[in-house]
């Protein structure tokens, strides 16, 4: 993806200056690319719709081996090519989204072509900025972006890590663009492998709570289908108080108690379950193997 504001893109013109600012409207950003995807046995039906975001479909360039891995991006009108080396040629703005096994060999063939001037972000799970620096030219300007899965409904949580040769500039925009896809935060790398724990992970523990919630009120006799809805509505509703009004989930929760009343009674059952300790547990298991997997 590419912004007017950091100079030249692409075919547009002569570099005019290093300096950001915020685009007027989606049109002003220009191509935004993703280098390439990785063999896939089948173009499945993707699960969720696409919803607008910050760039136009013809201002994006996607790659990849072969057009079986391009048919969602050219049902969406975006521009494609089987040539790595093209999208770092067309845009210097590029996302490497491969599996992290593939993310060296996908560098190794683009180092050539990639200046000063490109800012190159990788979702590869596990591949630490240095190993990207060490991969790529001196001086390149690299980032590490973790979504999470509910970006594909414009709700993820993300969190990104600048290399060291990243600017406020370039953080910036990328996080502009990113914040289409839900909260995106920037933090230091070593917050990378908690946030798999934490939010990555936690997309799977929140599910289980909720499907046990909903449970719960099918064993007191309220059919399935309507109790799963009420339970996620539940969750729905109060992450966004938690979001909106900033408040402690303590406070929260104290508000939701009176004395003597259904909800301290609920409380305690989960304090005897052993609800909270089961999913600090949670958290820690998974930041413990994320931070594993990065080693290897």
């Amino acid at each position: 993806m590419v912004h007017p504001a950091l100079g030249s893109w692409g075919q547009e013109g002569a570099q005019d200056g290093p300096g950001v600012a915020e685009p007027e409207r989606p049109s002003e950003l220009l191509p935004l690319l993703s280098v390439p995807s990785y063999p896939t046995p089948s173009p499945t039906p993707l699960p969720f719709p696409f919803f607008p975001g910050k760039v136009e479909a013809q201002h994006i360039l996607a790659s990849a081996p072969t057009d079986r891995n391009l048919c969602h991006f050219q049902a969406l009108g975006c521009r494609t090519t089987h040539s790595n080396q093209e999208v770092l040629q067309s845009c210097l703005l590029v996302i490497f989204a491969t599996k992290p096994h593939v993310l060296p060999a996908v560098l190794a063939e683009v180092a050539p072509v990639v200046t000063t001037e490109h800012i190159l972000v990788s979702v590869a799970a596990g591949v630490s900025l240095s190993t990207l620096e060490e991969l790529l030219p001196p001086n390149t300007r690299v980032l590490r972006v973790l979504p999470n899965l509910p970006c594909v409904v414009q709700e993820g949580a993300i969190v990104m890590a600048r290399g060291r040769h990243v600017g406020s500039s370039e953080t910036k925009l990328l996080q502009h663009l990113l914040e289409a896809c839900g909260r995106c935060e920037e933090v230091p790398e070593a917050y990378v492998d908690i946030h798999t724990g934490l939010s990555g992970s936690g997309v799977a523990f929140v599910c289980a709570f909720s499907e046990a919630l909903a449970e719960g009120a099918v064993k007191m006799g309220m059919p399935s289908s309507l109790a799963h809805r009420i339970a996620a509505q539940t969750l729905l509703g109060t992450a966004k108080m938690l979001l909106h009004e900033g408040q402690h989930p303590a406070q929260l929760r104290s508000d939701v108690c009176t004395p003597g009343g259904t909800t301290i009674y609920g409380l305690h059952a989960l304090e005897q379950g052993g609800l909270r300790a089961a999913t600090m547990s949670a958290v820690e298991a998974a930041t413990c193997r994320a931070k594993e997997l990065s080693r290897k």
